[in-house]
């Protein structure tokens, strides 16, 4: 027998209860909620940090290890609830003390360190290790006033792109269960696709943050060499390693930008960045940006083979928006870059130094002390990439690492006088030439990191649109194009991607999420406008619905649950 329920609003869209003060202000939704919407629930009285956090909480609690089991979070904060009790008595007694991210609920990859919160890297023999202190980032983070909730797991040490760990095991897609979501920051990707927190962290030495961008609908950001400092973040190079936000919208991005940015004297490079930074990464943002841009179309980075045609077809509507929208496309092939591109890669040559020197800073009490110590206990899913970084003695002080370093500094000229040349404000391409791959899949190939990672140049990953669907992607798969621009050229770049998201907020989101309960399947899809995705199944007897109180009952959405009998 089987059942197909129906139901346009009262399956799920209901709300925080309003309180009198707030009867004017719109309903809080905490599907897709943002910094803006929050902020201004908390000003409406209605909604408290406690309240929010435990929303989150209930979340990550319900869908990380069971129902999809996304294994996105490898450590929740024990003491979150502790912490949002403690914001909201501050912000009783004060709101205007808050600061920007007041009680913004953060997830941060595992691989920033937390004074509080072990940093593991995803590795089993690191699962009790607690740095001194935290990260550049995370201070800054926590002092502008968010709440970190959990660390998401990731490719161990970041080595790769299939967010596979000794600790925390595969992270899966929320939109397609099938698949990876990208690497090796997809545990925070996951985790921010499927509304475990407001914003996300990640690191990039090759693509790691635009990767899980790309493949969960969401935005992220390579910033330029020097913006953001490393420190404190377990390494994989000196030349190539970035650190940057992962959000849902480039709005929250830009804010999560404005607070990680800053010169810190324990990374050097960021001395480049004093004075290139403005007052808000914000300032730029109009739904006008494309309106006279000169985009380049970069035709070395499509693929032109059967297995590039959906990842293809997606970018070329994303051309023609971003022409509709007033932009003049400028195709051009880049010659050389392919020859240019493959010995650019420093970081095995850079590996052995900076993770002893990661090590050495964690003090006599860390469960490991060198990166000798850690490859000898061969626990970690990345034993052959750890090995062979070890076997490299002196790798900085070899001609490959000379040659490869000169190699970096000539496609960063092509590059710019490409760009010269040709007048463009960014250059356009798919992070990925594919749809990002199946975790049976042993690599994830055909990305196009390079042109950033390989120039230092800054990116912004953002929403392209979708696949056609299938079975197991009900709305498709995730496609991210990307945005390159010149050195601080950060705030152009986020103009650019918010324009095109906002003539596309009609684009479709969901999320579709299989779960047993009492001898039938249940199937759970929602799929909506942009503004939501919610991340559920339907058990009535265990009321697993962490969020349905606070969505609204004016969202333009739709809520199908299927019952099939087994």
């Amino acid at each position: 027998m089987r059942y197909l329920i129906e139901l346009s609003v009262a399956c799920a869209m209901l709300t925080l209860p309003a309180t009198p003060a707030s009867a004017q202000q719109s309903p809080f939704r905490f599907q897709e909620a943002t910094i803006a919407g929050i902020h201004a629930a908390f000003a409406a009285g209605q909604l408290t940090c406690t309240q929010l956090t435990k929303l989150y909480l209930d979340r990550i609690a319900a869908y990380n290890m069971q129902g999809p089991s996304l294994h996105a979070i490898i450590t929740v904060n024990p003491k979150a609830m502790d912490i949002a009790a403690e914001m909201d008595r501050g912000y009783r007694t004060s709101p205007a003390s808050g600061g920007p991210l007041h009680c913004i609920p953060v997830i941060l990859k595992d691989n920033f360190n937390t004074f509080d919160l072990p940093t593991t890297g995803g590795n089993v023999s690191m699962k009790t290790s607690v740095p001194p202190s935290d990260a550049f980032t995370v201070a800054r983070i926590r002092k502008a006033g968010a709440l970190i909730v959990a660390k998401a797991n990731l490719q161990e040490f970041a080595r790769g792109g299939m967010s596979i760990s000794s600790l925390g095991g595969q992270v899966r897609n929320p939109y397609d269960l099938s698949r990876t979501p990208g690497g090796s920051s997809g545990g925070t990707g996951a985790a921010i696709a499927a509304n475990f927190a407001v914003l996300g962290t990640g690191s990039d030495t090759g693509q790691s943050i635009r990767s899980p961008a790309s493949a969960n609908n969401l935005v992220g950001v390579r910033p330029t060499r020097g913006l953001v400092s490393r420190s404190g973040v377990i390494p994989n190079s000196l030349t190539q390693d970035e650190v940057g936000p992962i959000t849902r919208t480039v709005t929250d991005a830009a804010l999560l930008l404005d607070v990680m940015a800053g010169y810190d004297p324990a990374d050097p490079i960021t001395a480049f960045g004093n004075g290139r930074i403005p007052a808000s990464y914000t300032h730029l943002l109009s739904a006008d940006a494309l309106k006279g841009a000169r985009i380049g179309v970069m035709t070395n980075l499509f693929g032109t083979a059967e297995r590039h045609a959906e990842v293809n077809q997606v970018m070329e509507g994303a051309i023609a928006r971003m022409a509709g929208l007033g932009a003049t496309v400028v195709r051009f092939d880049l010659p050389g870059y392919d020859g240019l591109a493959a010995p650019v890669s420093t970081s095995q040559f850079e590996a052995r130094a900076v993770m002893d020197r990661y090590f050495e800073a964690l003090g006599p009490n860390a469960p490991i002390k060198s990166f000798a110590e850690l490859v000898a206990a061969k626990t970690s899913a990345v034993q052959r990439t750890l090995e062979a970084e070890l076997a490299i003695v002196d790798g900085m002080n070899s001609q490959a690492y000379k040659d490869r370093t000169l190699n970096r500094d000539k496609l960063r000229l092509a590059v710019a006088k490409k760009i010269a040349d040709l007048n463009l404000d960014a250059i356009l391409y798919p992070l990925q030439k594919i749809l990002v791959a199946p975790i049976t899949a042993e690599d994830q190939l055909e990305r196009n990191g390079t042109l950033s990672n390989g120039t230092g140049f800054p990116a912004v990953t953002f929403p392209g649109g979708f696949s056609t669907p299938t079975a197991s992607a009900p709305l498709g798969v995730p496609v991210g194009a990307e945005l390159l621009g010149l050195d601080y050229t950060e705030a152009k770049l986020l103009a650019l991607a918010y324009a095109f998201e906002q003539a596309t907020t009609r684009l479709l989101k969901m999320t579709a999420i299989r779960q047993l309960y009492d001898g039938e399947e249940i199937w759970g899809i929602v799929a909506s406008l942009v503004g939501m995705v919610p991340l559920w199944g339907v058990s009535q007897r265990d009321k697993q619905y962490p969020g349905r109180e606070a969505l609204s009952a004016t969202e333009p959405s739709r809520f199908i649950c299927r019952l099939r009998s087994r």
